[in-house]
């Protein structure tokens, strides 16, 4: 399969590209600065010129506090961009996939958010991504994958609490009251390829197994760097920040599971293959 990925230097767009690379797909990368998404003709240009089967969009902006007062910046990649890359999709007959988030979802409900489950962002950047969704729609051919919590080769929240050890921090305060679905982006972009691989269409909840809190997800991480340092749960309040989170983001993986014939590996069997330097399963 020949694939377009764009924000190919990203966590998911470097993951991409070793996955393909061993599932044998014909891969072309594109990034800032030889592509800016949100330049129509440049994306109808490029396409038209690769002619990819499949375009991955994994271009964003991802800034989720300085969304708040970047509304329009955020709004032209996660939404205008979006929309370029579909008509260009359309003009090629390739499928585009669209990587959305939990955000989308106010983080109230009492269970896992399943699919088609009414969509309700509390901030601008899960505003920008819906609108992104909705671009994405315009694709005859479309697949919209959310993820959540996402961590691979870059900076990411695993990194930030390794940084924090490295400096010699022996207590970390955490928030122990938003709860989501921690995705190791190696997995993740396995589990895309497969997606495609079987035609899958529509929107999919694609998350490593399990959930947890990001206090869990940093003792987690503690524990099995062997660490000697304490994590202790904080409220929100404790923390404020510019941007709303959702309290509780967990997303329903059934119809992944359905599509793929397993669920992605627990996230803490994810942390640690990421940790250790180890690649995706499959």
């Amino acid at each position: 399969m020949r694939l377009l990925v764009t924000g190919s230097r990203g966590q998911l767009g470097r993951a991409l590209e070793r996955a393909a690379e061993r599932h044998g797909h014909d891969l072309v990368g594109v990034d800032l600065p030889e592509l800016d998404i949100t330049d129509r003709g440049a994306v109808l240009d490029l396409v038209a010129r690769v002619r990819p089967e499949a375009l991955v969009n994994c271009a964003a902006f991802t800034a989720v506090d300085a969304a708040e007062t970047e509304e329009a910046a955020a709004f032209a990649v996660n939404a205008v961009g979006v929309g370029h890359l579909a008509e260009a999709a359309n003009t090629v007959g390739a499928t585009l996939v669209q990587v959305s988030t939990d955000y989308v979802f106010d983080g109230e409900s009492a269970r896992a958010y399943r699919e088609d489950d009414p969509t309700n962002p509390l901030g601008a950047y899960g505003r920008t991504k819906l609108a992104g969704e909705r671009e994405a729609a315009k694709a005859h051919r479309r697949l919209i994958a959310r993820t959540a919590w996402l961590f691979g080769e870059g900076n990411n929240f695993v990194e930030a609490v390794r940084r924090q050890l490295a400096a010699g921090k022996r207590e970390l305060r955490v928030v122990d009251d938003q709860a989501g679905c921690p995705t190791y982006a190696a997995d993740l972009a396995v589990a895309l390829l497969g997606l495609l691989e079987r035609s899958a269409a529509g929107c999919v909840h694609a998350v490593n197994a399990g959930a947890t809190t990001w206090f869990g997800f940093a003792r987690e991480i503690v524990a099995q760097l062997g660490a000697d340092a304490a994590v202790v749960p904080i409220s929100t309040a404790e923390m404020p920040r510019p941007a709303p989170r959702p309290r509780s983001a967990i997303l329903d993986t059934t119809r992944l599971i359905a599509l793929l014939g397993s669920p992605l590996p627990p996230w803490q069997d994810a942390l640690g293959r990421y940790l250790s330097g180890r690649p995706a399963r499959g």
